[in-house]
């Protein structure tokens, strides 16, 4: 699994901006100081319950945004209503497709969303100004290549109890931008239902709730009132998910 890498700490923000995490870690930390000052004016906070959709499918682009805090569950949808869970976003993740008039993917907040939004207009027009901002966009939008790649391996290669334990270990390792990487546990509520992480992973829920089981009954994993999970050892976690041999140590 590739993990998004952490980008240098700002070492001066606007006072607008101290209390955003994102600024600092997210596409905004490309950004000069007169440069996010001028964003900041043009920008709007808000929160969202789970199940909002954030972009529709085929929409108009208007806005983009950051996300500050909670998940983002993006899907494809087929003619006869069908759909296919694509990939999560989580903080600071940009959210919206730059030089498109119109979004070819539906975004919806899996659980409950904080957003730093702002006019299609003022970043796009900063990113012409700033060239570190696009510099910085590409690299993100590298980043996500290489998870989709990723990704396809794992849907196509590797187990049940593999899929599911990639599953847990990308939400161990994302779900939370405060958290630090190199900590050996992690606590989390699962952000999809069963259905969900089963449309995510190509398995059926039935597949799920037994691989579930088992890490469980191995000690990878614990879980209590059906959604909070406990990892007491991460690096465990990431080795059921097929990077090595799972062990019980």
């Amino acid at each position: 699994m590739t993990i998004r890498q952490d980008v240098p700490k700002c070492d001066v923000l606007p006072v607008l901006c101290q209390s955003c995490d994102a600024r600092c870690h997210g596409l905004c930390g490309a950004l000069e100081l007169n440069q996010l000052v001028a964003l900041a004016k043009a920008s709007s906070r808000h929160s969202v319950p789970p199940g909002t959709e954030l972009v529709g499918d085929a929409e108009a682009i208007e806005t983009y945004s950051n996300l500050l805090s909670g998940v983002v569950k993006l899907t494809k949808g087929l003619a006869d209503g069908r759909q296919q869970i694509v990939g999560l976003q989580f903080a600071p993740d940009f959210l919206g497709r730059p030089f498109k008039s119109e979004s070819e993917i539906n975004a919806e907040a899996a659980t409950e969303v904080s957003l730093c939004s702002f006019p299609k207009a003022a970043i796009e027009r900063m990113m012409r100004e700033a060239p570190a901002l696009e510099h910085r966009l590409l690299k993100q939008t590298l980043m996500e290549l290489d998870e989709a790649r990723e990704w396809m391996v794992t849907l196509g290669r590797k187990t049940a109890v593999e899929k599911v334990a990639s599953f847990l270990f990308l939400i161990a390792r994302n779900i939370d931008p405060t958290t630090d990487t190199s900590k050996e546990s992690a606590t989390f509520d699962l952000p999809l239902t069963r259905a969900d992480i089963a449309d995510f992973l190509g398995l059926t829920v039935e597949t799920v709730s037994r691989q579930l089981t088992k890490l469980r009954t191995n000690g990878v994993i614990r879980i209590n009132n059906n959604r909070h999970v406990v990892v007491d050892s991460v690096s465990r976690l990431q080795r059921c998910s097929g990077t090595w041999a799972c062990s019980d140590t």
